[in-house]
Formats: C-alpha cells, structure tokens, sequence
C-alpha cells in the first residue's frame, strides 16, 4: 500500500495518483473464503454468456432477434464481469489493493457503460416481446435484421458518450484516497472530492432516475400492453403459453433492476446501514445479473434448453 500524501501546513490530502481499495471492510479476515463465492460466480458467468453465444451462433434456427438481443446482453454481461471481478479477486487473494487514479476512471466508466446498455437491452427486448404478443404479423417485418442492429448501435453508441471520466477527472481530492468498495464506483469516488461535486451527484441521479428510470417505464408500458393482449386470448393454456415467453424476460429484468436501484438509493440515503452490507448489495449489484442471466434463459426458454441438451447427448454419442 503506497503511502498517503498529506501537505503538513494544511493536513489536507493532495491530488493521489492510486486510489486504495478496501475489498469488504471489517472482514478482510474472511476476504480469502469470501473469494470462493466470487470466483465461483464469475467462472458460471463467463461459461454460461459464452454457451449462449456459441449456441445461438451454431444453430441457425435462432437468428431472430430476440436471441440477438440475448447476445447483446451475454456480451455486455461479460465485458461488465470482466471489468471487476478480476481485480475484487486479486484485492481478497493477494491484498492488491491499489489502483492507478486513470485505471479507476476506466473502471468506473466501463462499469456504468455496460449497466445502462444492459438496461438498453432489456429495454429493447421488451419491445421484442411486445411486437411478438401484441402484433405477431408485423413482428418480422418491423424487427429486421438491420433494425435490431440500429437498436444495438444505438444503445451501444449513447452510453459510450457518458462523461462520468471528465466529470471526475476535474475535481481535485483533498480528504482521502481510500474508497471503502471492491471497485471503483461513480458514488463513492464522488464522496472523496473536496470541491463542489454537486454536478457530478446531480448527473449520477439523473441517469439513475431519468435514464433507468425511463428504461423501466418503457418496459412497464410493454408489458401493460401484452398483459392486455395475454388476458384477451380465448383459453388459459393460451394465456399461460404466451406468457411463459416473457418469463425469462421478467426474471432478468428483476435480477437487474431490484439490485441497481437498491444500491443506489442505499449508497445516498442508508447512513445507518453497517458498511459491509453497504458493500456487499454493492457487488451483488454487479455480479449476480452476469451469472443469472444465462441460467434464467437456459433453464427458461424451451429452444436453447433443447439445445444444449442436443450439444451435450452428442459428445457422449
């Protein structure tokens, strides 16, 4: 751990080149057992994205765009994965605690990134959904190939141009350089600035209730939708086939939603929750979507449940 700088006239903290990374704070005892829950859903996370990849590309039967949209979620889920866990890993096995003031602004941002283009996704595979229940002969020919990569680029493209970096870079820190995390977030990076950080707050609930929160509302709107649609069909084994496409659907948007906006109004407002707990909805947040998702669509949905099942009972043949 790099010594901290202190101007001895003022005892304030000068601008640090690392900042110090905690891990868990309060159990660092446990941080090398706390890494086999870690490890372990990182490993499922990344096996199970790269299943849904390998078998949607293999089987032509799947080139539709809803397991387009489930690719682009396998790939931001791993890109978001990948951009924590290895370092919360060498934090709990080797005590890495620092990292370079740059490689925690490429963190942060690379965070932030792929959780709102997570939402796009959700958000563009509600709108997947709603076109298949409430208007399935028009679902082919709105939803092409070349619209869904329109969807893609654009969610791709307008969360690549958020300035969580240039915000951050311009304030100067002068309390500490200690965030009290496992990785390097907007929130608490923000809390370690001694100018007028209020813009940079300001911009953080903006995305959190403006941008999500418009996510959600869209996705609320879609399903109100094929609920309407769902409840009008004639039979309940109908209304329970239809519905159980959007199963999966739902079950990610819970994985995803409950933890963000959990930590997030937690971070702002939960002063007397003890800070290990603070920490670990923190991870749960980042972590548990990645490793949820490919197992709610492999258990879930009938064709890639087929499948894999295919791909395993023909290496044992």
């Amino acid at each position: 751990m790099t010594e901290t700088r202190w101007n001895s006239n003022t005892t304030e903290f000068t601008n640090p080149s690392t900042f110090i990374l905690l891990g868990i704070p309060g159990l660092e005892t446990a941080h090398v057992w706390i890494s086999i829950p870690f490890c372990t859903i990182y490993a499922i996370a990344v096996l199970g994205n790269f299943t849904i990849l390998f078998i949607v590309k293999r089987d032509p039967s799947l080139h539709e765009p809803m397991y387009y949209f489930l690719c682009m979620l396998a790939v931001t889920d791993l890109l978001l994965s990948t951009s924590t866990i290895p370092k919360m890993l060498n934090i709990f096995w080797f005590s890495s605690r620092e990292i370079d003031f740059s490689a925690c602004l490429i963190q942060m941002y690379f965070i932030h990134c792929f959780s709102g283009m997570a939402s796009g996704i959700l958000v563009a595979m509600a709108f997947d959904r709603y076109m298949a229940i409430c208007h399935p002969l028009r679902h082919s020919t709105i939803l092409t190939n070349s619209v869904v990569v329109k969807i893609g680029l654009a969610v791709v493209l307008g969360f690549l141009a958020l300035p969580f970096p240039l915000l951050v870079r311009q304030w100067p820190y002068c309390r500490t350089n200690i965030i009290p995390l496992s990785y390097c977030a907007h929130i608490a990076v923000v809390k370690l600035d001694c100018a007028n950080t209020r813009i940079s707050s300001y911009y953080g609930l903006f995305l959190v209730f403006c941008v999500i929160g418009l996510d959600v509302l869209f996705i609320a709107l879609s399903y109100t939708q094929i609920l309407r649609a769902i409840f009008s069909l004639p039979t309940k084994d109908a209304r329970l086939k239809t519905f159980g496409t959007c199963i999966s659907h739902l079950c990610s948007i819970l994985a995803f939603y409950i933890p963000n906006f959990f930590f997030s109004l937690m971070y702002r407002f939960g002063q007397n929750v003890p800070l290990h707990f603070h920490v670990l909805i923190a991870n749960i947040y980042l972590l548990m979507p990645p490793m949820l998702n490919p197992i709610i669509y492999g258990v879930r949905t009938k064709q890639i449940r087929d499948r894999l099942h295919r791909l395993f009972t023909h290496k044992r043949t």
